[in-house]
């Protein structure tokens, strides 16, 4: 089967990467999706495994679509019987760019027409109540060129499931995993969050160090469908399997807000994960260790919470004071301010453009010293 993985711009890089760990090899991304070809028990895996990537959909078909009766022909011809019965409750998703067909919701009601008609026909079936399981139809129109594809995740994988309280500008979670794939992070340093807010950075990195599958702990659509082989437990035992249970991380997560230390702390304990962090209600000015060559990551705020650029320049200077002091580490953060470097002192040494929840944000790396290499058993013989 053709797998295709939804990407946020920007972070191409470390889902690939990620593939590259699972054992997929390099596999190219076309107009913001990686594709890659595998069985139900890849479409199992990378649903439980994938940190960043938005959502694993099963390409069914391509084919021109200029008129909306090409559209309905090309929908016609897709074994649907396969995948569902007279129950499942069909909904389409999709867009239409620089294409004779751009009137996205009436291409959708093509598409669904022409899925009702083949079921009714294949099935036998007069009436689909459409009462029983989900199936999320894709249907991408680029340049005439019709994509579609079925939603084998369902809910996005950026829910994991531990993020249930609601808290002002929350950071994604495939973002928060993008951000720390793109940096030094390992499992062996120390890592702190001086601006925590409801926990996500701090506990994606924790997960990220004990080796836990995001998705280990949720459903997905797939699972339901009619003709999909039970390929789920094995991808869960799996993961299981691939726990690291002899990693201490060393996890620091603060916030002025005692709200947002609340909130952060009963999601850690959601995701398995608080005996990990150390959690405080603490400015971020008053910030120190004594531990060397650690990670400081933050989703500062920026102006959808800190209205006055005056108030958010001063944030951004006194938190680059307090970095100072941390001789040898690095630092991280992700902000849509764009006087950031200015008041932070110094231009980053690296910057890649990201989205959270689609505002396009900046991520800034001040990279720390290298820590000093270990030498080899060999060596020091």
């Amino acid at each position: 089967m053709k797998l295709l993985i939804p990407v946020a711009a920007g972070v191409e890089a470390p889902v690939k990467r990620q593939l590259t760990q699972l054992g997929y090899g390099d596999c190219p991304a076309v107009n913001g999706r990686i594709c890659l070809e595998g069985d139900w028990s890849d479409v199992a895996r990378l649903n439980v495994f994938l940190r960043s990537g938005e959502r694993v959909l099963l390409s069914l078909a391509e084919f021109p679509a200029r008129t909306f009766d090409e559209l309905y022909d090309g929908v016609s011809r897709i074994p649907w019987e396969e995948y569902f019965t007279s129950h499942t409750r069909i909904l389409l998703d999709g867009k239409c760019v620089r294409s004779a067909l751009m009137a996205i919701k009436a291409a959708g009601g093509v598409a669904k027409k022409a899925i009702v008609n083949r079921l009714r026909e294949r099935l036998g079936a007069r009436t689909l109540d459409e009462t029983g399981e989900r199936a999320i139809v894709g249907v991408s129109i680029a340049d005439d060129l019709a994509t579609i594809t079925l939603d084998t995740s369902g809910d996005g994988l950026h829910k994991r499931g531990y993020r249930v309280l609601s808290y002002d500008a929350p950071l994604r979670e495939t973002t928060a995993a993008a951000m720390l794939d793109l940096s030094y992070f390992r499992p062996e340093k120390p890592f702190a969050d001086v601006f925590c807010g409801s926990g996500t950075l701090a506990i994606e990195a924790a997960m990220l160090a004990l080796g836990i599958a995001p998705g280990a702990r949720r459903e997905f659509d797939f699972t339901r469908w009619k003709g999909v082989p039970p390929v789920l437990a094995a991808a869960r035992e799996e993961a299981e399997d691939l726990r690291r249970r002899d990693v201490v991380p060393d996890i620091f997560a603060g916030d002025i807000s005692p709200k947002a230390i609340s909130a952060a702390r009963f999601h850690a304990e959601r995701a398995g994960v608080a005996e990990h962090i150390r959690f405080a209600v603490a400015d971020m000015r008053d910030f120190t260790s004594a531990e060397r060559f650690g990670i400081l990551m933050s989703n500062p705020p920026y102006g959808e919470r800190l209205c006055r650029d005056d108030d958010l320049f001063a944030l951004y200077r006194d938190f680059s004071a307090m970095y100072r002091r941390l001789s040898d580490w690095s630092c991280y953060f992700l902000t849509s301010f764009r006087g950031a470097e200015r008041a932070f002192g110094r231009r980053a040494d690296k910057n890649r453009k990201l989205y959270n929840a689609n505002l396009e944000c900046y991520f800034y790396s001040y990279l720390g010293k290298k820590p000093p290499r270990q030498s080899s058993p060999q060596e020091k013989k």
